[in-house]
């Protein structure tokens, strides 16, 4: 993959650097902020090479990119310049890209994955650590009194001790207030005199008022709380303060108002929220363990692509807390460890070359923790592997559960997190993982496939390119004056990474089918169809450039999706006149998507009509190259 490519094809087709209120990433998605996601053409945003797929979740324009996000980003700030603390970004994602205000669920989840993605590398590094420590003393590697153990130990468990510094400044950076100040704050919450109070549950008194100290180590709710009251306290003070003295007076009076209020009301009230949720689920855990292991592991995956595991983090970090174990991380990682297992079954069953070499490498990123590559580009890609890695991961968190499996330290699942799972219930945990990547890739093998003949074909339906004998003609779908890819105005078309193909300046505006076919692709807008022929060829046609920011207008869909087409019959009528003089090129582009199934795809220089073949799509001969589309044909110019 070339990073600065990437980035650059991405940045143009988010709308540009003036678009972007907000970007970052996280371990395998460039996540954004737009400002008029209208302007974001997510079709070419998933034909960028190197973009995995696109997801839209809490307000954020998210792009897949995999285990190379990091260099993407980099070069994209190389291009860019600082996206992650943009002036104009809203609090915790309050409003889209067009102003509109979002839920309070999607704001919530936003907020949360703003604050724990930063440092959700060192949190699960140091939870693995700590997990491996331990599996060194339980079998007498490493004396827990030795100088190397407790500096290993004091590396693994700091960020842990500390959380409530970390969270204060993520925060604070969430909800735009001064992230120094946010994290004295939190820093005073793990100060030793104040620690040992709480330890000791002595009352010490604020002018009269008894405040009880409590620990506050490790816990999460209460300084998120803190925080957010201060995202208020803040601007009322700079407002209010001059000019001069806010830059000494907002932080003093900020951390002379926090501090006691945080002890005496905003921690003791986030102490017992986070008590009553991790009551809620241990008393789930305690009376249906299989039930409640079943539908988290089941659904684990699912909760990932809408984006709201991240209302779970806080429930895990609380767990860990006060309780010292978590029930919840072994069975995700039961649902992580389902994702890999299909993705092997798939890389044995699959002879599609792309393909076994997708599900390869999402089966060991998967191993490790890492599950979107392999659930964008292989399982809910083919569907069936999808439901097999579901159905494993909900038997194999319901036998963790039943079992009692905990973890004693935060962890991405993965066979790496095995480790934190060493106390009461680690056979179960081992078992549960163990029975969840075996099922999935058993009956990824045995049903992942709808029969054997599509496995040639990466799970499809459609018939095999390959084992065609005949050429497929395709007619033109629009009446106008036949043009080459390449002088397009589009560089995902002219540059031909969709496929080959030929595009037409319309003199109609009537799209017909081109082929005898199946529709496998209908945009809501109308400005791009898809339709698989009888014989596998696949074959889009996009109507216009840019035409997907039109919203609808100017186009009328008349067939729906799975619907069966003859040749000749309508598919969509739009107004290339309109379209046109609202400032877009109507220009129609016809692109075979599977061109590297075919020996050659073949174009003619004839005026497009609707009574003779446009393109002809021949089968492979034996001196063909496997992957690669030969003896293209063409007749025009550039």
């Amino acid at each position: 993959m070339d990073y600065a490519t990437t980035a650059q094809g991405v940045l143009k087709h988010i709308g540009g650097r003036d678009n972007i209120k907000k970007g970052w990433h996280c371990a395998t998605r460039l996540r954004f902020y737009l400002k008029d996601e209208s302007k974001a053409d997510v079709d070419a945003v998933k034909n960028v090479d190197g973009v995995i797929t696109v997801v839209k979740s809490a307000g954020q324009f998210q792009v897949v990119i995999g285990n190379s996000v990091g260099n993407v980003y980099d070069a994209l700030v190389n291009i860019t310049g600082p996206l992650d603390a943009d002036a104009d970004a809203d609090n915790g994602a309050a409003q889209t890209e067009s102003g509109k205000k979002v839920n309070i669920i999607s704001r919530f989840m936003g907020f949360i994955a703003g604050v724990f993605t930063p440092f959700l590398g060192a949190l699960a590094g140091a939870g693995v650590f700590k997990g491996i420590l331990a599996l060194c003393t339980t079998f007498g590697w490493l004396s827990a009194n030795s100088g190397a153990y407790k500096l290993w130990y004091a590396a693994s468990d700091v960020v842990f001790y500390f959380l409530p510094i970390f969270l204060a400044f993520t925060a604070a950076k969430q909800l735009h207030v001064d992230q120094y100040v946010a994290a004295t704050l939190g820093a005073v919450l793990t100060y030793p005199s104040i620690v040992a109070l709480g330890s000791k549950s002595v009352t010490i008194h604020f002018f009269g008022i008894p405040v009880v100290p409590m620990s506050y180590t490790s816990t999460v709710i209460p300084i998120l709380l803190a925080v957010w009251a201060m995202s208020y306290l803040e601007p009322v003070l700079n407002r209010i303060l001059p000019g001069a003295l806010k830059t000494f007076l907002t932080p003093l009076l900020s951390l002379a108002i926090m501090v006691p209020l945080t002890m005496m009301v905003v921690g003791p009230l986030g102490t017992v929220i986070g008590n009553v949720l991790a009551a809620i689920i241990l008393f789930i855990y305690k009376y249906v363990p299989a039930v409640a292991g079943l539908l988290l592991g089941a659904f684990w995956q699912v909760f990932v692509i809408f984006g709201v595991h991240w209302t779970f983090v806080p429930v895990i970090m609380n767990n860990l807390s006060k309780l010292g174990a978590d029930p919840i991380l072994p069975i995700t990682a039961a649902a992580v460890l389902a994702q890999a297992g299909a993705a092997l079954g798939v890389f044995f069953r699959t002879h599609d070359p792309k393909m076994k070499s997708l599900s390869g490498s999402g089966f060991l990123s998967s191993i490790f923790g890492i599950t979107e590559p392999t659930v964008y580009g292989v399982t809910l890609a083919l569907k069936r592997p999808f439901y097999c890695a579901i159905i494993s991961g909900g038997i194999g968190g319901a036998i963790a559960a039943q079992l009692g499996a905990h973890s004693y330290s935060y962890a991405f699942g993965s066979v790496l997190a095995i480790p934190t799972y060493m106390g009461k219930g680690f056979i179960g945990a081992v078992l549960g993982l163990a029975v969840a990547f075996v099922a999935a890739f058993v009956s990824t093998l045995l049903f992942g496939f709808k029969r054997t003949s599509d496995v040639d074909t990466a799970g499809t339906t459609k018939a095999s390119a390959a084992d065609s004998t005949t050429s497929t003609a395709i007619v033109a779908p629009v009446e106008g004056t036949i043009i080459p890819l390449s002088s397009v105005n589009d560089e995902v078309f002219s540059s031909q990474a969709m496929g080959q193909g030929l595009a037409i300046v319309p003199t109609s505006g009537v799209v017909k089918a081109p082929v005898d076919g199946t529709i496998t692709a209908l945009y809501p807008t109308g400005h791009a169809i898809g339709i698989t022929s009888d014989s596998g060829v696949e074959i889009l046609i996009h109507i216009g450039i840019n035409t997907v920011e039109l919203n609808g207008k100017h186009f009328e869909t008349l067939v729906k999706q799975n619907q069966h087409v003859h040749q000749g019959d309508t598919l969509v009528k739009f107004d290339y006149a309109a379209i046109q003089k609202d400032g877009y090129d109507p220009t129609v582009m016809v692109v075979v998507t599977n061109t590297n199934e075919y020996g050659a795809i073949e174009t003619t220089t004839a005026t497009a009509t609707d009574d003779q073949w446009f393109l002809k799509a021949d089968a492979k001969t034996d001196d063909s190259k496997e992957g690669v589309s030969t003896n293209v044909q063409t007749g025009l110019s550039d």
